[in-house]
């Protein structure tokens, strides 16, 4: 098995590994799969894509995130449950004993760009003790040229170490458990040990655009985002957290798409930070997701914890005996009507998604720009099965911004980029609820993805804005009365319940739940903002009022 010969002349001397011998620079896909096989590390399924089966960690480990307390960036970091502070000292440490670690071993390192516009793109290097976890990155990233001048003369200005089978000791290193995401932001240096959850590559790196761009003017955003094909003006974006259905709306056959997770919104328009897709394949369907589908069936695409017939290698995307948040990493390059830049104009239409455990929002409702303000700071939904480690069904949550695990700043930094660009380019704004009709989980139905996607439909090509609204008393959103090919009864969500009474309950619960979430973010927000905000002891629950 030959070593590419594309290395960089940076070599690795600046994260410590200088002097090994077994190192495979920015090997091709094929190479890559050979060298999975090769160190059983993962099988090759019918039709060519890869499946690997990750252990312990099926989805992130949120808990285990660190972030160096330094001079340089402390006074910019949110400090709290999400950013949790970690000694620098206990950091290099722990990085000196993971280059040690690495003596002798194979690794693998991937050089490659996050962010698709030319004036912005960060240059990355993911060094991974793992074959598949190269592909990975290979798959997640923006690739260079793959000319010889052009990788001789890359130079990373962010690294990523990771060591899956590399464990921290907590009592030394002052870490949670064995398994740890540690970010170095002034030394510019990201440490990934005890988890070989693919996602943690990716989400690191998003964690360090989140700094790097709100400080540039550029709003930095957990969203899919796609494009009309006949018009370059409509453009629209949807926030949302994992099992929302960022990827799955975004993925639409009648529209191009842009990107599927991350993205930013700068002073010319929006641009993915990323090359390809990481999406949820559980239970996943030719009729209802054709396009994510036919990429579970491609050479190049990596399987993380589907289940694989032994004897057949065919695989069975319905299984969740290993996890509910089984996953297809793909280049965007598998979906056939993409925007091959990674870029467009600004958006026309802002979707924010979320699953609503509750039953109690409707499948669709307009926001006014306070509203849109206070719904994002929220960011209100649940936390859907096996998306993150110890989550075993549906848990009602708040995520500010739609992704607070991955928001390096404040929230409010994010916000008010978001409303600058909201009143500027005069954006429509939709609430969508992907969760519960009929009821809260458990006693409800999930949402039909027919129904949602007619909904979008509608309000992407203008049909909504002329039909009659009515204010939710409690909410204040405008809930549409009417919808090209839905059920009037399923817009009000009140009426799909059998006990009105139970609803009202509810209703109230949720509401009481957002006033308790913001108390945090009273400082500082603006009156109006606060004011948008449910009002738990609104007018009579089973009226809608307030035509508009």
């Amino acid at each position: 098995m030959e070593m590419s010969d594309l290395s960089s002349d940076f070599g690795l001397d600046h994260v410590g590994l200088s002097g090994l011998e077994n190192v495979y620079w920015n090997l091709a896909t094929p190479a890559l799969y050979e060298h999975a096989v090769r160190r059983y590390e993962a099988h090759i399924s019918h039709l060519g894509p890869m499946v690997v089966n990750m252990g312990q960690h099926t989805g992130r480990a949120a808990k285990d995130k660190i972030v160096v307390d330094d001079p340089q960036t402390s006074g910019d970091i949110w400090w709290g449950k999400v950013n949790v502070k970690y000694p620098e000292a206990r950091f290099d440490a722990l990085h000196k004993r993971m280059t040690a670690y690495l003596r002798g071993k194979e690794v693998f390192v991937q050089d490659c760009f996050a962010g698709a516009d030319p004036r912005y793109k960060l240059p990355v290097r993911i060094i991974n003790e793992f074959a598949w976890h190269n592909l990975f990155a290979r798959n997640m990233f923006i690739q260079p040229d793959r000319d010889s001048a052009t990788i001789k003369s890359f130079k990373p200005e962010f690294t990523v170490l990771q060591c899956p089978d590399f464990h921290a000791d907590p009592d030394l290193d002052q870490t949670r458990s064995g398994t740890f995401v540690a970010l170095n932001l002034a030394k510019r240096l990201i440490l990934i040990g005890g988890t070989a959850y693919g996602g943690e590559i990716k989400k690191s790196i998003f964690t360090v655009l989140n700094y790097i761009l709100p400080g540039r003017g550029i709003m930095s955003m957990h969203c899919s985002a796609n494009v009309s094909r006949s018009d370059p003006k409509d453009v629209a974006i949807f926030f949302g957290l994992s099992g929302t259905g960022k990827t799955t709306l975004s993925a639409d056959p009648n529209r191009m798409l842009i990107g599927d997770d991350e993205h930013g919104w700068s002073d010319d328009g929006i641009f993915n930070f990323e090359g390809g897709c990481y999406a949820k394949v559980i239970n996943l369907s030719s009729e209802s997701e054709p396009e994510i589908y036919e990429c579970t069936r491609r050479f190049g695409t990596i399987l993380e914890n589907v289940a694989l017939d032994s004897a057949t290698r065919s695989i069975d995307l319905n299984d969740a005996t290993a996890t509910e948040n089984t996953r297809a990493s793909y280049p965007l390059t598998h979906i056939p009507n993409i925007v091959r830049s990674g870029m467009a104009g600004h958006p026309r239409t802002v979707v924010m998604l979320t699953a609503d455990a509750f039953g109690v929002l409707p499948p669709i409702a307009k926001l006014t720009p306070d509203q849109a303000m206070y719904h994002f700071i929220s960011g209100y939904t649940a936390k859907v099965a096996g998306t993150e480690a110890g989550v075993t069904e549906p848990t009602a949550t708040f995520s500010a911004c739609f992704g607070a695990p991955f928001m390096a700043r404040h929230p409010s930094a994010y916000a008010e980029l978001l409303a600058e660009k909201l009143k500027t380019h005069k954006a429509d704004c939709w609430l969508v609820n992907t969760g519960w009709t009929g009821g809260p989980y458990g006693v409800g139905s999930r949402m039909s993805i027919k129904v949602t996607r007619a909904l979008l439909n509608a309000a992407l090509d203008g049909s909504l804005n002329d039909v009659p609204t009515k204010a939710d008393p409690i909410f204040g959103f405008h809930v549409p009365q009417r919808a090209p090919g839905v059920q009037s009864t399923v817009l009000n969500p009140r009426s799909t319940w059998k006990d009105p009474a139970a609803y009202d309950k509810q209703a109230r619960k949720l509401a009481a739940m957002f006033e308790k979430n913001f108390e945090q973010f009273k400082d500082g927000t603006p009156s109006e903002v606060l004011a948008a905000g449910p009002n738990v002891n609104g007018g009579k629950v089973n009226e809608l009022a307030g035509s508009c």
